[in-house]
């Protein structure tokens, strides 16, 4: 029998897989704060890399609307990910002012 340890599990719904996992790739390029270039850091592939391995293995209609989701927003590179992040920053602070 286990010994149940004095810290509390938690346990999350879609967990982390592991870095050298092809499901990795596929959940860092569904979430949306992680950059290609981070992608090709961490595991050395390729935005176009990236895009056949989703390619590969989402359904048809999932993969259009990853495609369609990064293509539109542009968040998948790192510059224009910051310059995002800088536009709301600045945004929230003029809304607390006011």
């Amino acid at each position: 029998m286990k010994k149940k340890s004095s810290f509390p599990q938690t346990k999350v719904k879609n967990p982390e897989p592991k870095k050298k996992d092809e499901n990795w790739i596929i959940w860092a390029a569904w979430a949306d704060r992680i950059t290609f270039e981070e992608i090709k850091e961490k595991t050395g592939k390729s935005e176009s890399d990236v895009i056949k391995i989703m390619r590969k293995n989402l359904r048809p209609g999932s993969f259009r609307l990853w495609r369609k989701r990064v293509h539109n927003t542009s968040k998948k590179q790192k510059k224009k990910f910051k310059l995002e992040r800088k536009k709301i920053r600045e945004k929230v602070k003029i809304t607390d002012i006011y």
